[in-house]
Parts: C-alpha cells; sequence; structure tokens
C-alpha cells in the first residue's frame, strides 16, 4: 500500500528531528488532530516511525526505511533525477549503480541505452537491465541483505575493485554540509565509498528531503560527487556546494515543470 502525500510529508519531516509533535503536524497541514493521529498510527504499524509521547521519532539512525515504502516516497522528483542522469550518461559508457531507490529509477531511465557495461550489486537493478539486450550486466559477489535486495560485504568490494567505471550513480541515506554524503550503516557506506573509489565520474542522485535526515554511516565529502542531481535545494547549499567544486543539477518533476 502507498502513502498518501501527507503521510509522505510526514515521513520526509520525521527523517529529520528527534522528535515530531503532533500539534507542529496539524499547524502546517491545517487538519484536525484526529487526522493527524490517524496518519502516525499507519505510519507506525508499517513501523516506519516510533510513536513516542506526543508524537512520533524516527525508527533509527542506523537502518533505513524499509525497501517497499521508500519506492513510493518522493517517486515524482526521482523520476525527474533519474531522467536527468540518463541524459548525462552516453550509449556505450560503463556504470556502476549503486544502493538505492532513486538509483533504481535511473536504470529504468537507462533501459533505452544502447550498448552500456553495467555494474551493479544491487539485485533490482539487475533485474531491470534484463530488458535491456544490448546491455552487458555483471552483478557483484557478496551478501544479499533480503529486507534492501542488494549485496554487500567484502566479496562485493573485491568484486568492483577489479574494475574502473566511466560513471558511478551513488545514491545516500542522507546529506549533510559538514558530514557530507552518508548511509544508515557500515556495510552501505563501504560500497558507497568503494564506487566513489572507482569511477571516473560520480554522479549523486538524492532529493530534497535527504539534507538533514539522521542517517549515522560517514561516506564521504560532499565535493567526492562530481555532479549532484536534485529536485530542489536552498540557496545557501547551492553557493556551498559551488564553492565546494560540486556542480548541481536541477531536476524539477513533470508536474512542477507544467505548474
Amino acid at each position: 500500500m502507498s502513502l498518501n502525500e501527507r503521510q509522505q510529508h510526514i515521513l520526509n519531516w520525521v527523517q529529520q528531528c528527534d522528535l515530531l509533535r503532533v500539534e507542529d503536524i496539524v499547524e502546517r497541514f491545517g487538519v484536525s488532530s484526529q487526522t493527524i493521529r490517524k496518519d502516525l498510527n499507519q505510519l507506525a504499524e508499517r513501523h516506519l516511525v516510533r510513536r513516542q509521547h506526543g508524537g512520533v521519532a524516527p525508527v533509527s539512525t542506523a537502518e533505513n526505511l524499509p525497501f517497499a515504502n521508500r519506492q513510493f516516497m518522493n517517486s515524482e522528483a526521482k523520476q525527474a533525477i533519474a531522467a536527468g542522469v540518463a541524459e548525462h550518461i552516453p550509449n556505450g559508457a560503463s556504470v556502476f549503480l549503486g544502493i538505492g531507490t532513486t538509483v533504481e529509477f535511473v536504470a529504468k531511465a537507462l533501459l533505452q541505452h544502447q550498448d552500456l557495461q553495467v555494474f551493479t550489486n544491487n539485485l533490482t537493478v539487475a533485474t531491470i537491465f534484463a530488458q535491456n539486450p544490448s546491455a552487458t550486466v555483471r552483478v557483484t559477489a557478496g551478501r544479499m541483505r533480503h529486507r534492501h535486495c542488494d549485496l554487500v560485504g567484502t566479496e562485493a568490494l573485491e568484486s568492483m575493485r577489479k574494475y574502473v567505471f566511466d560513471y558511478g550513480v551513488l545514491g545516500c541515506g542522507g546529506l549533510h554540509e559538514i558530514y557530507g554524503i552518508l548511509d544508515f550503516d557500515p556495510d552501505e557506506a563501504n560500497v558507497s565509498r568503494t564506487l566513489v573509489e572507482q569511477s571516473r565520474h560520480v554522479l549523486l542522485v538524492a532529493d530534497q528531503h535527504k539534507w538533514g535526515r539522521k542517517a549515522s554511516a560517514r561516506v564521504a565529502e560532499l565535493n567526492a560527487a562530481e555532479t549532484l542531481f536534485t529536485d530542489a535545494i536552498p540557496p545557501n547549499l547551492m553557493t556551498y556546494l559551488t564553492q565546494e567544486g560540486v556542480k548541481v543539477e536541477i531536476c524539477q518533476p513533470q508536474a512542477s515543470k507544467e505548474g
């Protein structure tokens, strides 16, 4: 079951704070407290938030939200970001597609490309490219994380270090102007860090809600990415990233463009 728009906003918001109070949510959305409590109960029943006295808190800073629910979050923004990345990658390139649902949107956007060499530890990405017979697909070794449909661990890293990729498409759990690119556990961070090391061009894909999310495992400084593809960014962060040498590509959802 997908989340409604208000629930998605609440879920994004709670990732950026220690406690999100009911009265603050009511004020923001202009609906009754009963409506908000129903939303929070549904999110808690699906283990997306923790109920606290007077509100809700993030489930954990060491574990990402369930894969099935992340697919539904900010999907329009992810599609726009993916389209921007696909325009950037030429036919015939070698590409490593890493962890995360935004990366999977990129895989779908690349399906019309010809003669790609695709490397991935993401089993969903590998399945997507079964629809493109011109693509050569190599999947890393490693230990499967069942909840996230990916491969991690020492064997995955060793597989990656056998190659150098033209492009590495890097998802993340969170972004912070001081701590840089973040993920939710060391296994994720190790794969992402190796992607950075082995890629000629690192393309970071992250919607605006990744800023301030309380992921706890550090991957790299922000300037490890050559280009950030995102749907929106505050002016102060745009200035900061430019100073750090990171190019920013704003990829607006179609509805936003039409509006």
